[in-house]
């Protein structure tokens, strides 16, 4: 499966980080993992930590993925709502969800101080306005459920928005404490470069042919004919897992995004805060880095890769449309557009853990608007499983749930 198109900006702005050689020899390990995104590069980190001997593959060129597309908004909400989540799971597992992703963030940022990344990694707040009057009831409800337990969260009425980020046509919203922004494509290069140097073998451009799974290990054999024997494989690939679970357990969306010039205005009152919105498909905001503004959403259901790329231009005006209507003085001119692909669950949950198909085999796919935090969870969790132990979230990510 193609999960991009074109070259987005973080491909443009990082050029070639690190490179790493393709298998050409059969090869020994005890934990397997598949996939060179940020996912699998926090996975490794793990692994690595942990003591095993540990080999990580990609059919492309090291977070050239799904990683390359992402506009890595880190934020602790969850894609359901936390008071819709506690109808569906309960009091007590919709706030540790919310509130294990609060945690992830923070543990984001000690891992990018540790590798010495050049992501960028920004604490920032978080605001969750209403697109439309009618979104304000059920708005203010999820409020007050944060507000409940514990979430640091004020309400902002439309007034407010418009004098501290110069927003116009909201009509109220959450403003949370609790939020950050990096280029996860410089970091899943960062981390996977500095647990290099500690041992982690990485293989990019290395096809997967086939698996044989056996309670007692793992052969994979690559399509140039090489094996990897593992006692342990994990796969941090996302949505191309669907090609290898049977079930629907996700469903795929193409969502789209684009990134202004640099402006050399300042641009104080939006640096510090993320921006998304009660709309559905809704729109997410933010700066970079570098000055820019980048802002993305008209998702829509993923047919292939033809039709996405297709849309990429009446998307791109679509969102320059509504940026017009909320920020009318903003001089934004387009400099990268692209579309991307990634899956949404029923619950707004990842799937961590085992699968009932697959013998020695861990799943660590962090699906929705959290990925990347979803993703940081999973490190405790595998290293816990690794371990024979049990962690208090894998029952809410089981397959079959």
């Amino acid at each position: 499966m193609k999960l991009r198109s074109s070259e987005p900006f973080w491909l443009e702005k990082n050029g070639i980080l690190h490179s790493y050689p393709s298998l050409r020899k059969n090869v020994k390990a005890d934990i397997l993992i598949v996939g060179g995104g940020i996912t699998g590069s926090l996975i490794a980190h793990q692994c690595i930590k942990d003591g095993y001997k540990t080999v990580l593959i990609d059919k492309r060129e090291i977070a050239h993925g799904s990683t390359s597309v992402t506009t890595s908004m880190l934020q602790y909400e969850i894609d359901v709502p936390l008071f819709e989540l506690i109808e569906k799971i309960g009091t007590e597992a919709a706030v540790a969800n919310y509130r294990g992703c609060s945690e992830a963030i923070d543990t984001l940022g000690k891992i990018s101080k540790q590798v010495k990344s050049g992501c960028g990694f920004e604490k920032k707040d978080s605001l969750y306005f209403a697109a439309f009057k009618k979104d304000v009831p059920k708005l203010k409800k999820e409020f007050e459920a944060r507000k409940t337990h514990g979430f640091p969260v004020v309400w902002l009425e439309a007034e407010e928005i418009t004098k501290r980020f110069g927003l116009q046509n909201t009509h109220g919203g959450i403003l949370s404490k609790q939020g950050g922004s990096i280029d996860a494509f410089r970091l899943a290069h960062d981390i996977l470069a500095y647990n290099h140097k500690k041992g982690l073998d990485i293989f990019d451009k290395t096809v997967i042919e086939k698996v044989s799974y056996k309670k007692n290990g793992v052969t994979t054999i690559t399509k140039n004919g090489c094996s990897i024997t593992s006692k342990k494989i994990l796969y941090c690939n996302g949505f191309e897992s669907t090609s290898i679970i049977k079930e629907k357990f996700v469903k795929l969306l193409s969502t789209f995004a684009m990134v202004g010039e640099q402006l050399e205005d300042n641009q104080d009152q939006l640096a510090g805060t993320l921006f998304w919105n009660t709309a559905d498909p809704y729109m997410y905001m933010r700066t970079t880095d570098d000055g820019r503004l980048l802002i993305g959403g008209e998702d829509e259901d993923y047919v292939n890769p033809e039709k996405r790329n297709k849309n990429i231009g009446k998307k791109a005006e679509k969102l320059q449309n509504y940026l017009k209507k909320i920020l009318p003085d903003y001089d934004f001119v387009n400099d990268f557009a692209w579309a991307g692909t990634f899956g949404e669950t029923e619950d707004g949950l990842p799937y961590i853990g085992k699968h009932k198909d697959f013998e020695s085999t861990y799943f660590v796919l962090g699906f929705g608007g959290n990925g990347i935090t979803f993703s940081v969870i999973g490190m405790d969790i595998i290293s816990q499983l690794l371990k024979g132990k049990k962690h208090p979230l894998t029952k809410y990510y089981q397959f079959g749930r």
